[in-house]
């Protein structure tokens, strides 16, 4: 255990009676129940199970309990769980088992909810990559990506923040127009407005199991002068170990295709209210209108690797998406160059593991690295990948993309790695602050964090 002492921190414990509600008490709770999800912020931990999420901080602070809106008729549960923190605005997000985006507020009201597309919520993957990390033909992009089987979907990062400044302005002035509200709902069938985004379908290999958009790409060669954005996805599932595309925002419509999309709703909207007119009965109908997800944008497929009996599992992306760890089923590790498509690293012999990208101060080289007021600077910090192998009961360090093993760390037989959410509009400016993965033990409730520095 000497080893774990001097590796990582402990910050504090969130053990508390409310946490008996998600199963607490009994051994392994934390990473034997497949349902159970856990989202980490700087100061609060949020955990989920079918129905109920519980919001616990490490000290003596108050524990917020959020019971989801949820139908029982098509035994929906809560799927995927996330923060969304912009400034000083912090939201939950939560994806369920029907396709619906849900954000709520820390005081467990419901702020926005959406239908994405009808299937199960695999993952809600925030994701933000600043001017200075990409390349010319990139612009910074901040975003929301939701993750279902064969679907994902792109929600920007200003759009999600635009509806909430105002949902809080709203809120905060006490101001609410009842017939507009009423209005909406009627109209929209579920009394939120539609969050802008774009769609795609990646099936072409199989459905996924996890999928990440990794970045802005280049258009095809035939469409230089294109104005449109395109995206880079990667996708990992049961018949295809790795899948990439390009998304295509599908901005320059066909001038027919574009008056028809107007042209056909409304003429069959104004057919329907005439036709509601001439046959109205006495008895009016009491169901709402089903709500229907967009058409899918072009996803053009890049490559595939398939690889029977191999199955790809998890994956987690590096901060500026250029690196992606990928999970698979025989018990493998691979390392991908999400722009060169290719695998550059492989382990071996990890089963059932996690894998977190973070970021050590390995070497000081900085003329003023000696002093106690140097504030290390992001050119200062390795990026290195953090490997929990819970069947050894240890986690790696490994230093990337082909350094060595830099640590071995001991763990509890019930931990888990946990990484804070990207907050919108995070910076690089001084004082940086690295990219860091924390250890939670759930038998003890003992959090800790993982050290930046090798000494």
């Amino acid at each position: 255990m000497s080893s774990k002492r001097s590796h990582t921190t402990e910050l504090g414990c969130i053990a508390s009676e409310e946490l008996t509600d998600l199963g607490a008490g009994k051994e392994g709770w934390l990473v034997e129940n497949p349902n159970l999800l856990c989202a980490l912020d700087t100061h609060s931990l949020a955990l989920a199970n079918r129905s109920l999420i519980l919001i616990t901080g490490w000290d003596d602070g108050p524990r917020i309990k959020i019971r989801p809106e949820l139908s029982p008729i098509e035994s929906e549960i809560i799927s995927a769980l996330e923060w969304l923190v912009f400034d000083e605005i912090k939201v939950i997000a939560v994806g369920t088992s029907r396709g619906y985006f849900m954000v709520y507020s820390l005081d467990g009201l419901l702020i926005h909810r959406q239908l994405v597309y009808p299937g199960r919520i695999l993952k809600l993957r925030v994701r933000g990559t600043k001017k200075d990390m990409m390349s010319s033909h990139e612009g910074s992009s901040e975003e929301v990506s939701v993750v279902i089987p064969g679907v994902i979907a792109r929600f920007d990062g200003a759009n999600i923040r635009n509806i909430l400044q105002d949902w809080f302005q709203e809120t905060n002035s006490h101001f609410w127009d009842e017939k507009s509200k009423r209005r909406d709902y009627e109209e929209l069938g579920n009394g939120f407005k539609r969050l802008p985004h774009q769609l795609w379908s990646v099936d072409k290999f199989g459905l996924c199991a996890d999928a990440a958009i990794t970045g802005i790409m280049p258009p095809p060669l035939m469409e230089i002068q294109s104005s449109q954005r395109y995206y880079r996805a990667v996708t990992i599932g049961e018949d295809a170990v790795i899948s990439a595309y390009r998304l295509s925002e599908d901005r320059s419509r066909s001038l027919v295709g574009a008056i028809l999309s107007k042209v056909v709703p409304a003429a069959f909207s104004t057919i329907s209210s005439v036709s509601k007119m001439i046959w109205r009965s006495e008895r009016t109908p009491t169901k709402k209108p089903e709500v229907k997800p967009q058409s899918f944008a072009k996803a053009s497929p890049l490559t595939c690797l398939k690889d029977h009996p191999r199955k790809g599992e998890k994956l987690t992306l590096s901060p500026s998406g250029t690196l992606a760890a990928i999970t698979d089923s025989l018990g493998r590790i691979l390392l991908l160059d999400t722009q060169a498509l290719v695998v550059v690293r492989l382990w071996k012999g990890y089963r059932d593991a996690n894998c977190l990208f973070m970021e050590m101060l390995v070497s000081m080289n900085s003329a003023g690295a000696s002093s106690s007021r140097y504030e290390p600077s992001k050119s200062d910090y390795c990026l290195c990948l953090a490997i929990h192998a819970p069947r050894k009961g240890i986690i790696e360090v490994w230093q990337m993309r082909t350094g060595p093993r830099l640590l071995t760390i001991q763990c509890g037989k019930g931990s888990k790695l946990l990484q804070p959410t990207y907050r919108f509009g995070s910076s690089l400016d001084s004082p940086y602050v690295p990219l860091e993965v924390f250890l939670l033990n759930g038998d003890s409730g003992q959090l800790s964090v993982l050290n930046r520095s090798l000494n």
